[in-house]
C-alpha cells in the first residue's frame, strides 16, 4: 500500500464522511486503488455526492461531460491531484 499525502488523506476523509463508508477508514484507502469497480466499488450516485462535496469544500466544479473529470475519478491520487490543481487559492 502506498502512503497517503496530507492532501490525499484529507480527500480520503471527505470520501468516508460524505459516502458514510463504514467498512473502511480514510487511512486504509490506497491512493492508487480504483475508486469504482473492483476498487472501493463506488457508483455514479457516489460520484455525484463526491462532486458536490468537492464543490462545497474546495470550490472546484466537476463537469460530467469533461474527460478530465472522468480521469480524475480514477483513483484517490488522481482525484486529489485534480482538486489541488483546480481549487481556488
Amino acid at each position: 500500500m502506498s502512503v497517503q499525502t496530507e492532501a490525499e488523506n484529507k480527500m480520503a476523509t471527505l470520501l468516508v464522511e460524505v459516502l458514510n463508508l463504514e467498512d473502511i477508514s480514510a487511512e486504509e484507502i490506497d491512493p492508487n486503488d480504483q475508486l469504482f469497480g473492483d476498487g472501493l466499488g463506488l457508483d455514479s450516485i457516489d460520484a455525484l455526492e463526491i462532486a458536490l462535496a468537492i464543490s462545497q469544500d474546495f470550490g472546484v466544479q466537476m463537469k460530467a461531460e469533461d474527460e478530465s473529470t472522468r480521469e480524475a475519478f480514477a483513483t484517490l491520487k488522481s482525484l486529489t491531484d485534480f482538486v489541488e490543481k483546480n481549487k481556488a487559492n
